[in-house]
């Protein structure tokens, strides 16, 4: 093995944060079902966001869609172009963000909700009807994220369609 082989510590280093980044800080490690694992961590994570008042009003939570897209974007595109994998079932962040876009006409904590862009997620994430599949065929990280992005776009119209039938009932 020649040194040119090897990474320098803070090149390491680097890889292993993106690495961290892309398995949603582990989530995506789950031996069985690793995105409905990571879109179940970045639920957990939203809720105590927003107990702990961070994540508090549709801006804040498109702000923090907005951030774990771009970042998740450049981490995820580090560990594939590192794997030459197409889109390893470790990577996660993707569902984190996906999730995130989900919640962000969320205007008040209503648990129910949570759980229907949660499910709403899951079912567009797993079926990729049209734009979702669309979006998935673009290369590298970005088809990577986008399609979950897409998923979580259906899945928030779904629940704003769910709150202005029966909002009231579900407050």
């Amino acid at each position: 093995m020649k040194a040119s082989d090897t990474c320098s510590p803070p090149v390491a280093l680097f890889t292993v944060v993106c690495r961290w980044i892309s398995s949603g800080f582990g989530s995506g490690y789950a031996s069985a079902a690793p995105g409905s694992c990571g879109s179940a961590a970045a639920l957990l994570f939203f809720g105590l966001l927003w107990w702990f008042d961070i994540v508090s009003s549709p801006l804040h939570c498109a702000v923090l869609a907005a951030a774990t897209t771009v970042v998740g974007l450049g981490a995820v595109h580090v560990c594939v172009s590192k794997s030459g994998e197409k889109d390893p079932r470790w990577i996660v962040i993707d569902e984190w963000a996906g999730v995130f876009v989900a919640l962000i006409g969320m205007s008040a904590p209503v648990p129910l909700m949570a759980l229907a862009a949660f499910v709403f997620f899951r079912v567009f994430d797993i079926l990729k009807p049209g734009p979702v599949a669309w979006a998935e065929r673009l290369p590298g990280a970005l088809g990577i994220m986008l399609d979950d992005i897409v998923a979580g776009v259906l899945a928030g119209l779904c629940v704003q369609a769910i709150w202005s039938l029966w909002g009231s009932v579900l407050a």
